[in-house]
């Protein structure tokens, strides 16, 4: 097993996980929009459509793949590091589905003090990673950039949610943070 395997296995199984063990008990009103379901859905066919297109040998990249590969792994892992530092930092609040519980409160520590949805920016920055490391720039864009949207999507529902639950405040840290990126967005 090469390594892109094996961390892409250790990523796969890292969510599944998270989708079984850090699921909001369903309440009356479902906050989600199905957003959950169109992610994965993307990331799924994102992901399949990517290597799919690596076969035909469309886009292939001319760098020295060592160089792409390394640097798609890194960004993974730093992908991953930043999205469990993120789900550690928000503890039981942190579910897998749009809720809110009685006792949550706006977290602004940690990364969550530049950026509000760093678990989503470490995710993003995995699946540039994946998508660095297949050295195909059309794989690039088929992976990246539909994903990118789905998230986008699930951060609008997202925020919806939170603003509705916690009102000026909530206000109050947009103005005062970036969605994804430090300093750019």
């Amino acid at each position: 097993m090469n390594s892109l395997s094996l961390v892409s296995v250790i990523w796969f199984l890292s969510e599944v996980i998270l989708a079984r063990l850090l699921k909001a008990k369903e309440s009356g009103k479902n906050y989600d929009k199905s957003s959950l379901r169109i992610l994965w859905a993307t990331i799924l066919l994102s992901i399949f459509f990517g290597i799919f297109i690596i076969f035909t040998g469309i886009g292939h990249l001319s760098l020295p793949y060592i160089y792409l590969y390394s640097t798609g792994i890194a960004i993974i892992l730093l992908g991953l590091l930043i999205r469990w530092i993120a789900i550690l930092t928000l503890k039981k609040s942190f579910t897998v589905n749009v809720s809110v519980s009685e006792n949550q409160h706006v977290v602004k520590n940690g990364l969550y003090k530049i950026i509000r949805h760093p678990s989503y920016t470490g995710s993003l920055l995995s699946f540039l990673g994946l998508a660095i490391a297949f050295n195909n720039w059309v794989t690039m864009v088929i992976i990246f950039f539909p994903i990118l949207f789905a998230f986008l999507y699930r951060i609008k529902v997202e925020e919806a949610v939170l603003i509705e639950a916690f009102g000026d405040e909530y206000k109050e840290y947009i103005n005062i943070s970036k969605k994804l990126m430090p300093v750019i967005y």
